[in-house]
């Protein structure tokens, strides 16, 4: 290491010494500092930690006893489309969640979806006969360096537990969809943060399925730490900006679509923060519902303290993800360490 990136490295390293915590938010925090500060959001996990199989299911229930008959106003923002979600063309066209939405692995979208389906067809006996059909939103990231992913291991059981018992509180770290997730070489997973938005008298939070960046790109707290990091962990197995990121988004704000859709898209300036470029292989999705049904929505001027908590909160939520993650080995005896442990190796590295 140089004495320049010591000297930048200096400040971090002492944060985290003294207060073991990384970054400073630009706004004020929500309460709990999670996506369920935005009253009536609850979120669930499955967790499957077995050898081999290393993964799970995550569920994001917004406020509603029936979304179907009561849709959400909804966006979203494709920043790099190498993913295979469900759902996401008809809110492009319509706006509304009609849904719950669930987490998982790459091969489990097909059996969320029908989880989905049956979720709401027993909230709506007469749908796809009288009733229109149900446009669930499913989401995944690729698992498959910790988890066997041909195991097919999640099953609608698993889905539909999930749903059953979210709630306000809820574990982050490497735990339901997190299980089996890799970020920046380390271990990922489910990461939340939450902003007040005291102009909107509103709250913004977020959820992230982290699964994305590579090693030596690594920013934190706007130092590039990634190329220090890297020579302490010569046995660590690289991981390249691939392997998508998955972030949700809700408020209380009343917003319409279209401009949910543009604070959606600001998740990108987050992960640009850490270090991301959204590689060819990455899944960079996000998705951003409003609790709220009003007529009139605020105008777009407004929305400036919106855009920048969206982007804040993202950039924070995936830091909560990594340092709430737990070591893991999975599939095959590969291994991802946590980002608190090599912290922790590179205060004792450098003590003073």
């Amino acid at each position: 290491m140089t004495c320049y990136q010591q000297a930048r490295l200096a400040p971090l390293l002492q944060r985290w010494r003294d207060e073991r915590r990384l970054g400073s938010p630009r706004g004020i925090s929500g309460p709990g500092n999670s996506i369920s500060d935005v009253a009536g959001v609850r979120v669930g996990h499955v967790t499957l930690a077995d050898g081999g199989i290393q993964t799970g299911v995550t569920a994001i229930v917004p406020s509603g006893d029936n979304l179907f008959l009561q849709p959400l106003p909804c966006g979203a923002a494709v920043l790099n489309g190498f993913a295979k979600p469900v759902g996401l063309i008809q809110i492009e066209e319509l706006g509304q969640l009609q849904t719950p939405i669930l987490l998982g692995n790459t091969l489990s979208v097909g059996t969320l979806f029908t989880t989905l389906v049956r979720d709401a067809i027993h909230k709506n006996p007469e749908l796809g006969r009288e009733l229109p059909t149900v446009n669930p939103l499913a989401l995944e990231c690729n698992d498959g360096w910790l988890n066997d992913i041909q195991a097919l291991a999640v099953t609608e059981s698993m889905a539909q537990s999930s749903l059953n018992n979210a709630a306000a509180t809820f574990a982050r770290g490497s735990v339901g969809a997190g299980r089996g997730m890799s970020c920046f070489g380390l271990k990922g997973g489910i990461g939340t943060a939450s902003r007040l938005i005291p102009d909107l008298d509103a709250t913004l939070g977020v959820l992230v399925l982290a699964n994305f960046g590579t090693l030596s790109a690594l920013t934190l707290d706007g130092v590039q730490a990634g190329d220090v990091i890297a020579p302490l962990l010569p046995e660590l197995t690289p991981q390249r900006d691939a392997g998508s990121i998955i972030i949700i988004m809700a408020t209380d704000a009343p917003l319409d679509a279209r401009q949910l859709s543009r604070i959606a898209k600001r998740a990108g300036a987050g992960l640009g923060r850490l270090g991301s470029y959204w590689g060819h292989g990455s899944g960079d999705i996000a998705v951003a519902f409003s609790t709220r049904l009003i007529p009139q929505p605020p105008d777009d001027a407004r929305l400036e303290p919106l855009l920048s908590a969206a982007a804040d909160a993202t950039e924070h939520a995936v830091l909560d993800a990594m340092l709430q993650a737990e070591a893991v080995t999975g599939f095959r005896g590969h291994y991802r360490p946590t980002l608190t442990q090599v912290l922790d190796r590179l205060v004792q590295v450098f003590p003073d």
